[in-house]
């Protein structure tokens, strides 16, 4: 897969729910391991595929954030999911830092939170 994203990807983990509804209207919740933040989106690993398109809403410890699927892939010990977030949110540390969090493109005398705020 090509990486489409301009901004930077932080790498982390933490457990988070996940809720949408299905098909049938019906509201459906289940837990995801965290693995990726950007301003604009989030990368999430699940035991079960969600549906692309489907619009979600992920709670974290400290925030909510409500995107839409934009893939669903099997990668051999699960799914990996990319969501956007709706247009307007963005991501800042100041308002949700999940507990592992690493700048996988540090360089020397910039951080991760000055990169994404500025």
């Amino acid at each position: 897969m090509n990486e489409r994203r301009m901004e930077p990807r932080m790498l982390c983990a933490e457990l988070v729910e996940l809720m949408w509804e299905d098909e049938s209207g019906r509201g459906q919740r289940r837990v995801a391991n965290l693995e990726d933040i950007s301003l604009r989106g989030i990368g999430l690993q699940t035991e079960r595929a969600i549906p692309v398109g489907a619009k979600i809403v992920v709670r974290c410890s400290t925030s909510e954030f409500a995107g839409t699927v934009r893939y669903c892939l099997y990668r051999g010990t699960g799914y990996f999911l990319g969501v956007e977030f709706i247009e307007g949110l963005t991501w800042s540390t100041n308002e949700f830092r999940p507990q592992h969090l690493v700048d996988p493109g540090m360089v020397a005398g910039k951080d991760a939170e000055s990169r994404l705020e500025g």
